[in-house]
C-alpha cells in the first residue's frame, strides 16, 4: 500500500508564499511523475504542477512565473514553492504519484488534500 502525506498548507495573505510537500511511503520501487493538482469549491479539480522523471516538469498557465515545483527522487518527496500568492489559488491541493511501481504492480495514488486560502 502507497501513502501519499501533505503537509504547509494555510492561510496567507495575497501576495505571500507558501511551500507545499508530499511525502510517498511503502513498498515502491519506483515512481514515474509527481505532482499538484487542485480544487476550489464548485470546480473541478485542475492540473497546478507535475515533474516527471528526468525533471521535465509541466505548469498550469495560471501559476507560471510564481509556483516552483522540485522533487527528491531518493525520498519520494515533491515540493511546491508557491509565491505571489492570489487569492483564486484558494483551493484544496491534492499531491498525486503517478505510475507508482510497487510489489503489486502500477497505479496512480492521491494524498488526502492540503487546504490553502489566500486572502485579499
Amino acid at each position: 500500500q502507497v501513502q501519499l502525506v501533505e503537509s504547509g498548507g494555510g492561510l496567507v495573505q495575497a501576495g505571500g508564499s507558501l511551500r507545499l510537500s508530499c511525502a510517498a511511503s511503502g513498498s515502491i520501487f519506483s515512481i514515474y511523475s509527481m505532482g499538484w493538482y487542485r480544487q476550489a469549491p464548485g470546480k473541478q479539480r485542475e492540473l497546478v504542477a507535475t515533474i516527471s522523471s528526468g525533471d521535465s516538469t509541466d505548469y498550469a498557465d495560471s501559476v507560471k512565473g510564481r509556483f516552483t515545483i522540485s522533487r527528491d527522487y531518493a525520498k519520494n518527496t515533491v515540493n511546491l514553492q508557491m509565491n505571489s500568492l492570489k487569492p483564486e489559488d484558494t483551493a484544496v491541493y491534492y499531491c498525486n504519484a503517478g505510475m507508482v511501481i510497487t510489489t503489486s504492480g502500477y497505479d496512480d495514488y492521491w494524498g488526502q488534500g492540503t487546504q490553502v486560502t489566500v486572502s485579499s
